[in-house]
């Protein structure tokens, strides 16, 4: 039973080690929901395409082999 008693005590003194050390940021409202619920802003559009490597044939073809 003692060893219960001593786990929550741990437990208790980590999570208010935890909740001082998160400051201001630290959120216990739980679960938001309408208005007032913070989402992520939309990501940014896609970067336009870069332009496609040379082609293979213009890459230069290694020496053929002389017989």
């Amino acid at each position: 039973m003692w060893k219960i008693a001593v786990g929550f005590a741990i437990f208790a003194g980590l999570a208010l080690f935890v909740i001082s050390k998160g400051g201001d940021s630290v959120d216990m409202t739980g679960e938001k929901h309408g208005s007032e619920a913070v989402h992520a802003p939309a990501p940014a559009a896609a970067a336009p395409a870069e332009a496609p490597a040379a082609p293979a044939a213009a890459a230069p073809a290694a020496p053929a082999a002389k017989p």
